[in-house]
């Protein structure tokens, strides 16, 4: 792990050591092993995708039996965004049991390679990165304004309270998801940690770009720009701090916004095929881009942080060390 006095933004707190996580492994590489257990991770991604899947509509059609047979509303609903919002943080303590049962790994080694969330991370992570992303995607609403529908003062309350509590959690969510558990997934079929580091920012970053139904050019490129910028921040820092900061910062942003427009929401979500894009879906793309550039910038000379050796942590250094093991040592 980086030092703490030389690196401002990976400054951490007290790491966890863990018997069955690998030491010196990047975050990526810890469920490499001898094997690729390539038919182990497909089945792991199944089992990912079916809870992604599975979840979220299990939830919406609960919430809107709810909204149809009790409260006598059609239509898209906050009930129904708080729904889908519960159903991606549920990808939480799933993706963590998917984790312990396929691999034998601690539930806590998916937060970070120090096994623990690392909350100063992700406070400076917000500080640093989250106000140009505000302003950015701001401006966005500015260059292309959206249709309109009428909201109850009502509706604009739950929305703004679902965007400040529940949007958050959708957002670590699917962090914990796709950047986390299918990133390591990928990670570990490769040789060696640089190829793994590759096809594991690649592969989630495609497969969940399309699973957002749009392959207008514009509004394919912002979502591989969006996630791939995620997962290489993933990588560098060692753990989803930074990623979950941005994705908070970028989904509340969208969500408090378009109710204060008054946007149609479910209009939105459910016309993603037939969005046509323009070079403004792009602006937010150029932000994310200088900030994976500073971030990498930041850990040029540190590399991608790696997880705590098998000892207790000293008390005059929060990030133990011990020699890399031959296998993460390999390049390709």
């Amino acid at each position: 792990m980086p030092n703490a006095a030389s690196n401002w933004l990976l400054q951490i707190d007290e790491p966890i050591s863990a018997s069955r996580v690998p030491s010196a492994a990047e975050y990526h590489r810890v469920y490499a092993g001898e094997k690729r257990r390539i038919p182990r991770g497909i089945l792991a991604i199944a089992l990912l995708l079916v809870g992604f899947a599975g979840f979220a509509q299990l939830s919406l059609l609960g919430a809107r039996h709810i909204d149809t047979e009790i409260l006598g509303r059609a239509g898209f609903t906050p009930l129904q965004q708080a729904a889908g919002a519960l159903s991606l943080a549920l990808l939480i303590p799933y993706c963590m049991l998917l984790q312990r049962l396929l691999y034998g790994i601690p539930f806590s080694s998916l937060h970070s390679v120090a096994g623990i969330f690392r909350y100063g991370i992700f406070a400076r992570s917000l500080l640093a990165f989250g106000p140009a992303l505000l302003l950015v995607i701001a401006a966005g609403f500015l260059a292309a304004p959206a249709d309109q529908v009428p909201w109850t003062a009502a509706d604009l309350v739950a929305y703004f309270v679902i965007g400040m509590l529940l949007t958050p959690l959708a957002a670590a969510g699917e962090e914990y998801g796709f950047r986390g558990f299918m990133f390591r997934i990928v990670g570990g079929w490769a040789r060696g940690a640089r190829s793994g580091a590759l096809i594991s920012i690649i592969v989630p970053t495609v497969l969940f770009s399309l699973m957002h139904g749009s392959l207008d050019p514009y509004t394919l490129t912002s979502y591989l720009v969006l996630f791939g910028s995620l997962a290489i921040a993933t990588w560098r820092t060692g753990g989803l701090e930074t990623a979950i900061a941005l994705h908070i910062v970028y989904n509340v942003t969208a969500l408090v916004l378009g109710t204060t427009l008054h946007v149609d929401l479910g209009g939105a979500l459910n016309s993603r095929e037939e969005i046509s894009g323009s070079i403004a879906n792009l602006v937010p793309s150029v932000v994310l881009i200088l900030i994976t550039a500073t971030i990498w910038w930041i850990t040029r000379k540190s590399g991608p942080a790696r997880t705590p050796a098998h000892v207790r942590p000293s008390p005059r250094s929060n990030s133990p060390k011990e020699p890399a093991t031959p296998a993460e040592n390999a390049t390709d």
